[in-house]
Formats: structure tokens, C-alpha cells, sequence
């Protein structure tokens, strides 16, 4: 059988298309994964099959047409209930871009999961109900994608079929949102009136809302203008693997930001040594110069000693070696982060030791005003905190890179992940002092 998927492949030259990493949210039943399913299918990127079971299962429910949400809804307990529970990763393309589309959850209680598919997305879909406006989900999320530094939002204006299709009711959610976005530091907004059920300018322009004369959501995102490129940062790369061939040491790893050539002076941090590059390869092949994003080995002039963790770096800037670590926190496990907590944080291919020694403050999303000495975080929960490891990490801000400014704080114990932490100051952190924040954690046991 032969899949509209694999039709459609064929139009598509991957080699010349680019990669937009996107994130959708939104608060509950505002439409997401419907949304996901119109871009999906209209686009032609749904299998046949797939198709047919949405198709039979919809026929089982009673609808009059297919149910085009539950292409995302893929859990078992998402499609009894009619929410999206976990993160969704789809993956389209089209002749002009490639996409890896992560469809999150609405609920509050699973905020922690929207920051999971926002942080690697170089765009946010925020849908809005028409008939509701902005509500409580719709401003965390836009804050959650303010402190993730996500570089573009959308601001999807859904289910405009169940508001008459009024130019009016659009334009009272865009100026909500807008306002507030700006308060955020939000760089960017497009709005996009749409009805993901009919299909009115998600892929094809609305014949409903002639007063809309902007891109449809799929042409903007084939034509969002993707800025920040990783090969122009400075070079950052981590040692995933040592590996000895012929008597020679390869570092083996991906270069998360910048270029490499060979005859480059390099840095391996932590230990500080400078050396140059002998020889780069790729897929086993030889390389001259090697951009941001390819997997590769390195082979250095100097006998150095250089092991799994250790970060090779060029470039104008180099990062900053630190013990002492102040970051934005998404704790996202159910057991507490506490002061006084000994853990593990994963920073790139690097495990060290650390303790949780502050907590000064605790995010409320609401009005983003920060709630001082909050004594821990639980699920869902952002804050500011400190930290100290027991080796030094070449850490960047995340302000300057989102690939090696962000770490994992990890519960040594059973290796669950408890927070992803964002390097570098709160980005809200004016709107309160905080005051009387904790002073330390005891490091009885604990030799840094």
C-alpha cells in the first residue's frame, strides 16, 4: 500500500531544505493536537493507515468526520480522555522545510512537560480559544517560552468558526497577548486567526476571513527567518568518547556550536591546555572543517589528557570554568528539591557532584513576580537557585547559548532527572528582592 507519506516524500529534496525545531501549547481543549493533526494531514504527512484507524476509531465514537487529534494523542490514557498527557515528537516535511513538531500538554500539572518540548524548539505555537481569550495557561506558557529564550511565537488564534469568524474578537485576544508578551521580553509575535477543525489558514488561506491578509500557520513556519545559527557562536565541543586507534587518541563527540579546521588552536577545558587540531573526521572520512551540528572525531597535535566530559574549545570567547552556579530551575520531579541536596548535575557529556547550597526564590507565573525563600521547588515549580559542584564546568549563559548555558540536576541515587536548569541570572528576577533567603547547606560529608 502506498502512503500519502511516501508520496509526498518524493517531492522533497532533504538535502536542500532547512530544520525548524517547533513546540505547540496552549491551555486545555484550546485545540492543540488538533491543530498538530490539520498541519499533519493537509500538509499530506499522514500515513494511510494511520489515517484509516483515525478514521475507524473516530466512526466508533460517534463523529461525524475524522477526529484529526488523535494523530498526536497517542497514549492509550490520551485518547480515553481527550488531553494530551505527554509529549508528542512528529516529524514532516515539505519541498521548502523540514519540521520536528513537539505537541505538549495543556494541564498545569504537566507545565513540566511543555518545558521538556520547548527547549530545544526554535519556535512556539500558543494557541488561544477565541471565545476565552488569554486565561492563566495561556500567560505561563508564554512566560515559559520567555525563559526558555524560545526566538519565535505564534500566537494561534483558534476555533475563530465558533466566534462568527469576527475581525473584532481576533484582534481584543491579540492586543492581550501582545501586551503581556512584551512585558515578558518576548522578541517576537505573529498572530494567525484559525479554525484547526475546518482548516481555516492553518495550511490553506481561510475563504472566512478575508479581512486576514498574513501567512497561514504552515507558510510561516516555512518562512520564519531562523537567526541564531549555532556555526556562528564560538566552537564548543564535548568529549563524548576517547577512542585509540593506530596509537592515536580520537576525541569523538558532537560540535554543538561553531567550526573547527584543521590547523586550529583549540582549549580543552577544564585543565586549560592549548594545543591545535591535527586532523578532523567525519563518518570515518577525513574532513578539512567541520560546522556545528556534525557528529566527528578530533585528533590534537600535543599529547594531552583529555577524557569523556572535557569540552574542546576555539573561538573569540571562551566559557567561564565555575564551582559556583546560579540558574533558572524547571524542577520536574515529583520529590522536592530541597537546600542541602546532593545530587549529580549533567552539563553536556560531563557528570559532577554538586549540592543545592540556595533556593533564594520560587517563580509565580501568574504575575511573574517572585516569591522569596521558598525552602524548596516541587513539580512544575520554576525558581532561581544556586549551586556548587565538585569539579569545575566550562559553562556558558544561556543567554549567549542555549547548547552549553543549560544542565540537568539528577538524583544520584536512581539517576531520575529532578530539574532542568537554565545558567545565568533570572530573567524576572526585578520584579521582587528576595530577601532571607537560605544561607547555605550544611557539607558535612562533602569535600568542595
Amino acid at each position: 500500500m502506498t502512503s500519502t507519506t511516501d508520496q509526498f516524500a518524493g517531492l522533497v529534496d532533504h538535502s536542500a531544505t532547512t530544520l525548524l525545531r517547533f513546540a505547540t501549547a496552549g491551555s486545555v481543549d484550546d485545540g492543540k493536537s488538533t491543530l498538530v493533526g490539520r498541519l499533519l494531514h493537509d500538509s499530506k504527512s499522514v500515513l494511510a493507515d494511520q489515517m484509516e484507524a483515525v478514521e475507524r476509531v473516530s466512526a466508533d465514537r460517534g463523529a461525524e468526520g475524522p477526529d484529526l487529534a488523535l494523530l498526536t494523542d497517542g497514549l492509550r490514557a490520551e485518547r480515553e480522555q481527550g488531553i494530551t498527557i505527554d509529549v508528542a515528537y512528529r516529524y514532516f516535511a515539505t519541498p521548502r522545510r523540514r519540521f520536528i513538531l513537539a505537541d505538549t500538554p495543556g494541564h498545569v500539572q504537566y507545565t513540566r512537560n511543555m518545558v521538556t518540548g520547548a527547549s530545544t524548539a526554535e519556535l512556539t505555537v500558543i494557541l488561544v480559544d477565541a471565545r476565552k481569550g488569554v486565561v492563566e495557561q495561556t500567560r505561563r506558557h508564554a512566560a515559559i517560552a520567555a525563559l526558555l529564550r524560545v526566538p519565535h511565537v505564534v500566537l494561534a488564534v483558534n476555533k475563530m468558526d465558533l466566534a462568527d469568524y469576527r475581525e473584532p474578537v481576533f484582534a481584543a485576544v491579540t492586543e492581550e497577548f501582545t501586551a503581556f508578551a512584551k512585558e515578558l521580553g518576548i522578541p517576537e509575535i505573529t498572530a494567525i486567526p484559525i479554525s484547526a477543525l475546518v482548516g481555516d489558514n492553518v495550511v490553506e488561506p481561510s475563504a472566512h476571513m478575508d479581512w486576514y491578509g498574513g501567512p497561514t500557520v504552515l507558510e510561516h513556519l516555512e518562512g520564519v527567518r531562523l537567526a541564531d545559527d549555532p556555526a556562528s557562536r564560538p566552537a564548543r565541543f564535548p568529549v563524548q568518547m576517547v577512542i585509540r586507534h593506530d596509537g592515536e587518541r580520537h576525541y569523538a563527540g558532537q560540535l554543538l556550536t561553531g567550526r573547527l579546521r584543521v590547523g586550529d588552536t583549540v582549549t580543552v577545558q577544564p585543565s586549560g591546555r592549548t594545543t591545535t587540531i591535527s586532523a578532523l573526521d567525519v563518518l570515518g572520512q577525513p574532513a578539512d572543517a567541520v560546522s556545528a551540528g556534525s557528529s566527528l572525531s578530533v585528533r590534537l597535535a600535543d599529547e594531552i589528557d583529555v577524557g569523556r566530559g572535557d569540552m574542546i574549545t576555539a573561538g573569540p570567547r571562551a566559557p567561564r570554568l565555575v564551582k559556583e552556579v546560579e540558574a533558572t530551575a524547571c524542577h520536574v520531579a515529583d520529590t522536592p528539591l530541597t537546600v542541602g541536596r546532593r545530587l549529580l548535575l549533567k552539563h553536556t557529556t560531563r557528570t559532577v557532584k554538586a549540592i543545592v547550597t540556595e533556593i533564594p526564590s520560587r517563580l509565580t507565573l501568574d504575575d511573574l513576580s517572585q516569591h522569596p525563600d521558598p525552602g524548596q521547588l516541587v513539580a512544575n515549580d520554576i525558581g532561581h537557585v544556586k549551586v556548587r559542584t565538585a569539579e569545575p564546568l566550562a559553562l556558558d549563559s544561556y543567554a549567549d547559548s542555549r547548547h552549553t548555558g543549560s544542565f540537568l540536576l539528577v538524583d544520584p541515587v536512581d539517576g531520575t532527572t529532578l530539574a532542568a536548569c537554565m545558567a545565568g541570572e533570572p530573567l524576572f528576577a526585578g520584579r521582587t528582592a528576595p530577601s532571607g533567603a537560605a544561607s547555605g547547606a550544611a557539607d558535612e560529608g562533602w569535600d568542595f
